[in-house]
């Protein structure tokens, strides 16, 4: 079995009879219902849980985290967004989702500000596969129609990814990186930019595929702490590496 996370303010379907008509039971809870199956077993946590309902042994027992942020941003604790990336310095995976793009363990993965342009105007958009060999992108055709998607727009000041897999194209005009890969350490991250919580985005099949997809790909094969260990010589008959 993959052991999901999948973490979520859950805040906006609290505050927002519109956010809440479309995910009554908040956004995590969507994303749960459709990647729960034979080999996904899904947990949830939510920011007003004690310690954000994150723990190292939680961690510990994830093989992907998959991560929505958007209006506090600022309320996840710094030793909670440290967890997460020393997390996936020992190969867990991250899935990172629309506006956590600005959310403290991304930026501390990044180590750039993941600053973008956008807007609420509703615009449609068109997600292209770029690479349609990966298998994050497996079953996907050319490319994803949002009706209606928050626009985000280039540059976004993010180190260049290993793969861009998806590239977003607006009616306003903008494009955007819109699926990117990296890997950190023993682990691999992927950013999913579509997702805004005014709009039914997660409840599209494609766009679940998506993630679906991802959650397979980002399951670790390896997963160990990275040390720093004192080694002796490969010459030593005493053994060649000193663990602290």
């Amino acid at each position: 079995m993959i052991r999901v996370l999948v973490w979520n303010e859950f805040c906006h379907e609290k505050k927002s009879d519109t956010v809440r008509a479309i995910y009554p039971n908040g956004i995590h809870r969507a994303i749960a219902d459709f990647l729960a199956c034979d080999d996904i077993e899904v947990r949830t946590a939510t920011l007003d849980e004690e310690h954000c309902g994150i723990t190292k042994e939680l961690l510990a027992e994830t093989d992907v985290l998959i991560w929505w942020g958007h209006m506090r941003h600022g309320d996840v604790p710094d030793d909670v967004a440290e967890m997460v990336r020393d997390a996936v310095h020992s190969g867990m995976g991250a899935i990172f989702l629309h506006s956590a793009h600005h959310s403290k363990p991304f930026k501390l993965l990044m180590g750039t500000p993941c600053s973008l342009t956008w807007r609420e105007s509703g615009d449609s958009e068109l997600v292209w596969v770029t690479e349609p060999a990966h298998p994050i992108v497996r079953g996907i055709d050319r490319a994803i129609f949002l009706p209606h998607e928050e626009t985000y727009g280039e540059p976004f000041s993010i180190p260049n990814p290993d793969r861009v897999l998806l590239l977003g194209s607006y009616s306003g005009g903008e494009a955007f990186r819109a699926g990117c890969l990296f890997s950190r350490g023993n682990g691999n991250i992927f950013y999913f930019q579509p997702g805004h919580e005014e709009f039914p985005t997660y409840h599209i099949p494609e766009v679940q595929t998506v993630i679906r997809n991802a959650v397979r790909f980002l399951a670790p094969t390896y997963r160990e702490e990275i040390r720093c260990p004192h080694v002796r010589h490969f010459g030593d008959p005493e053994g060649y590496v000193i663990k602290k």
